[in-house]
């Protein structure tokens, strides 16, 4: 296919005493796109269950549920698990279609923008996340079949979904971050994330209460063309020089192969791999329990109105702020590796809680206990980047795209699938499941920092005895 047109000229040479503008912040971009998906999530699920409560004769068309949640006799009420189930299997085809066609978009727009620029790979995907919000919005007014959720869930993934607002955005930091200071520059802007996501959903969940679901589905419209719109005119280009690239090729592909085929510096490349498995099963976990949070609250013994599924939505987004301020106080004693471990061991805990909790207190304990659970992606985040040159940045955030786009396919199909599987015995065992995952990655970390800190101390030992 022929390349793309040529990119403007180069700015003109700063006069000397002068100094160039400073780059625009990426943040507000994030923030807007996670807005409009905080409020999405778990309204769509809770429409969902609605909708189809409602044409199976479970609940009325305004959410109101039948009686018998609240008592023991609902453990056994076959049309409600009837309903969970459906509800889960519909969320599954839904995310499972998004995601299995932005795991081949993002790893082609994410080197694309290494020539091209980050601009067009972050217009794009807020561009086709207003389609998928209008397409919602479509749904509701017209009462369309839920399967058109899907439709808009396939098209908002072509263009890279929300995954490649996510690559390129770390992208951005790392072409605009000192090395030093990049571990806290990346939890920043995660904690950016926590933020949005706290206020879609404390206003998302009261505003559908009082109003219904038409009018935050608004907002969150607004908030995708707001993200275009400041990625479009607003935001400024941090590739400094960039050129013409074909868009539709291979290479795009073959250079994410490489970052962990290539021959130099062989020690990075193993690392480079067992940091990404250990990034693919935090995230995997992260995502899968996400997935569930809403319909475990909605379930039976919890049985939970919208408002309290908003606060809980808001506690499960501190904990990214939390985590932000943990990272920065634990780094002043503790070496990054050691703090992304005990951000681990809040992740299992709470998670073990959660799986066992039948009352409101206990539910809100296990979220309060993940105070610290999102520190440990901000540590592998910077961890990666600095185990390639600055040429391969573009390459290594593609690379974290696919692994991040891989993660939501793994892990829609496997915690969406299991859920339904396992409420007969154990309503909460995917969460535990999650916490027995993440064993996995607290063991990766730990042995790697093990291994480097007697490596370093032999190299020590090794030039201190030379002559």
């Amino acid at each position: 296919m022929a390349a793309m047109a040529a990119p403007p000229p180069a700015e003109p040479p700063v006069p000397p005493g002068r100094r160039r503008p400073s780059l625009l912040a990426v943040e507000p971009l994030l923030f807007l796109a996670t807005v409009s998906l905080g409020l999405q999530g778990p309204l769509a699920t809770q429409y969902l269950w609605d909708r189809l409560g409602a044409e199976h004769g479970y609940s009325d068309r305004n959410g109101t549920e039948s009686a018998g949640c609240g008592d023991g006799n609902a453990t056994a009420d076959p049309l409600r698990q009837e309903v969970e189930a459906l509800v889960s299997h519909w969320n599954l085809y839904i995310n499972l279609g998004g995601f299995f066609v932005s795991l081949f978009s993002v790893t082609l727009f994410g080197p694309w923008s290494d020539s091209v620029g980050r601009r067009p790979a972050l217009i794009l995907p807020a561009a086709g996340m207003a389609l998928q919000t209008a397409i919602y919005l479509l749904v509701m007014y017209l009462e369309l079949h839920v399967a058109f959720f899907l439709l808009g869930r396939i098209l908002s993934g072509l263009t890279g979904d929300y995954n490649l607002i996510l690559a390129s955005c770390f992208s951005y930091v790392a072409d605009t971050s000192e090395r030093r200071a990049r571990t806290f520059r990346v939890a920043i802007l995660e904690a950016c994330l926590g933020t949005a996501g706290m206020v879609a959903s404390i206003g998302g969940g009261q505003w559908r209460k009082a109003q219904g679901y038409i009018n935050p589905f608004w907002l969150a419209f607004a908030a995708s063309l707001a993200a275009t719109l400041y990625a479009a005119f607003f935001l400024r280009e941090s590739v400094k020089q960039k050129k013409a690239a074909k868009l539709f090729t291979l290479s795009h592909y073959k250079a994410v192969y490489r970052l962990y085929t290539a021959p130099e510096h062989p020690s990075c490349r193993w690392k480079l791999a067992l940091y990404s498995l250990a990034f693919f099963v935090i995230v995997t976990v992260h995502f899968g329990a996400k997935d569930l949070y809403v319909l475990y609250e909605l379930g039976f013994p919890l049985c939970w109105a919208s408002d309290l599924i908003g606060y809980a939505s808001a506690a499960n987004y501190l904990a990214y702020l939390s985590s932000l301020v943990g990272l920065r106080l634990l780094q002043l004693c503790l070496e990054d590796a050691w703090v992304a471990e005990l951000g681990l061991i809040s992740n299992i805990a709470g998670l073990v809680v959660m799986s066992l909790a039948t009352t409101t207190p206990l539910m809100f304990t296990g979220y309060g206990i993940l105070f610290l659970s999102m520190a440990a992606t901000p540590v592998i985040r910077s961890k990666l980047s600095k185990l390639v040159s600055e040429t391969e940045q573009g390459a290594l955030f593609a690379s974290v795209a696919c692994v991040e786009g891989l993660c939501s396919l793994v892990a829609t199909g496997v915690f969406n699938s299991l859920y339904p599987a396992t409420l007969h015995f154990m309503r909460g065992f995917p969460f535990l499941f999650g916490a027995i995952l993440l064993l996995i990655p607290a063991a990766i970390l730990g042995w790697i920092q093990i291994w480097d800190s007697k490596h370093n101390y032999n190299h020590f030992q090794n030039a201190s005895l030379s002559p």
